[in-house]
């Protein structure tokens, strides 16, 4: 399939990547940031998100309402996101419209006019997302985990920033962060769907080729010391008690990466997966419980998740507890296995039909990798994984002393000692 795909760098660094789709009348466009929370030095927490929003506020040419009446005309799905390492830009629209799209993201990102008074009123919009945030028990908790998780890491710190560091984002300190970081050779440009390369390369070297990146800023690439707290936080007026358990786990770039995804699934990926089973189906403790695993490009996180009553708290860690050491004494069946290889796969092919998911993943492998992955490479590795390698990932992640616990509502005297936390 990897004829389809191509790849230009322009002279100043910037990377164009294109996958052709002849049978679809659809094309995605995006723009991936090589930069989100992770890089920003503490007193610009939360930078990168406020000028992911703050792009939308008009540019040299087009003011907010023209970005969004343009957006809207375009009749396409506009998103933009910011993540620990990255801040993305995407607009899937009718093949017929990639200039036109094309030309409107580039026109955001290069050319943002960062006016105050609408820099003030994006900073409201801001703060009252932290609230929703603080109003949401799963992400609020998430957060608190976050911090205790990496102490005196920018992991730990909120993507959208705090109220105190968002307010100081003024004209002078967004522009200058943003001609730093958002420059041409930190940029990926990946598009999919039902075009040419040529014409996404001759948009590119029209809107960024006399872009250099004199300004480039050095970015916060440490490596973070993780710590296993146990952290449990009062929220009276909460119905439930929310509850994480967590490990460190594989980065992003690691070769164990498909037998660390089978086994997450294994433990929470699906109706199957035994923790589903065994809380929710066999006992009925939760309605929301699963199992999920972020990675970074230099470490990574396993966690079990669940929303249960005050009552039953004790026996969800204890059987969520008890399946990861199941699995690191007992390992996992060939059934169980062949299983979650199976929906693997499936989720892959069926994502071949999308051009969004096409765009993300070449965009993702080019920042993670630097370079494509070829489809039959990756299911080559996940058809390759044994119970043995499932094992062993289990058993070098999963150690008593690593684990890490976080408990948010009303914890009606829940106590906990690490030793309960025992999976050897």
């Amino acid at each position: 399939m990897n004829e389809n795909i191509k790849k230009t760098r322009l002279e100043n660094g910037l990377t164009i990547l294109t996958e052709k789709m002849p049978g679809v009348r659809s094309a995605t466009i995006g723009f991936w940031v090589k930069s989100g929370s992770r890089h920003e030095p503490e007193h610009l927490n939360g930078i990168c998100h406020f000028i992911e929003h703050s792009v939308f506020k008009g540019t040299a040419k087009r003011s907010a309402l023209d970005i969004a009446v343009e957006s809207d005309k375009l009749g396409g799905n506009f998103d933009a996101f910011t993540s620990h390492e990255i801040t993305g830009f995407t607009m899937k629209i009718v093949d017929k419209c990639v200039p036109q799209a094309f030309d409107l993201l580039a026109d955001m990102l290069a050319n943002p006019r960062f006016d105050e008074k609408e820099l003030k009123r994006e900073q409201k919009v801001i703060i009252e997302e932290m609230k929703m945030v603080e109003d949401t028990p799963e992400e609020y908790l998430g957060e608190l985990f976050n911090r205790a998780f990496f102490p005196a890491h920018p992991l730990g710190l909120p993507i959208e920033g705090t109220r105190e560091t968002v307010k100081t984002f003024g004209h002078r300190t967004t522009a200058e962060f943003h001609a730093a970081v958002f420059a041409p050779s930190n940029i990926v440009i990946a598009a999919a769907g039902n075009l040419e390369h040529s014409q996404l390369v001759g948009l590119a070297e029209k809107s960024f080729g006399k872009t250099t990146n004199d300004e480039q800023r050095t970015t916060n690439n440490e490596q973070p010391q993780l710590a296993a707290p146990i952290l449990l936080k009062k929220k009276r007026e909460l119905e439930q008690t929310h509850l994480i358990i967590a490990t460190p786990f594989v980065p992003s770039n690691s070769p164990q990466r498909y037998a660390a995804n089978l086994l997450t699934n294994i433990l929470g990926g699906g109706t199957a997966s035994r923790l589903w089973q065994s809380v929710r189906e066999q006992r009925g403790l939760a309605y929301s419980v699963g199992a999920s695993a972020i990675a970074f490009q230099d470490c990574g996180i396993f966690s079990v998740y669940a929303g249960t009553s005050p009552k039953h708290l004790d026996q969800v860690v204890d059987l969520s507890i008890a399946e990861m050491r199941r699995i690191v004494r007992k390992g996992v069946s060939a059934e169980e296995l062949e299983l979650v290889k199976e929906q693997g796969v499936a989720s892959i092919l069926l994502g071949l039909e999308s051009t969004s998911v096409r765009a993300g993943t070449l965009a993702r492998q080019e920042i993670v990798h630097g370079k494509t992955i070829p489809i039959e490479e990756t299911l080559a590795n996940i058809e390759a994984v044994t119970p043995d390698d499932i094992q062993a990932v289990a058993r070098e992640f999963f150690q008593t002393e690593q684990i890490a616990l976080a408990a948010l509502g009303n914890l009606n005297g829940f106590k906990i000692e690490r030793s309960r936390l025992s999976v050897s």
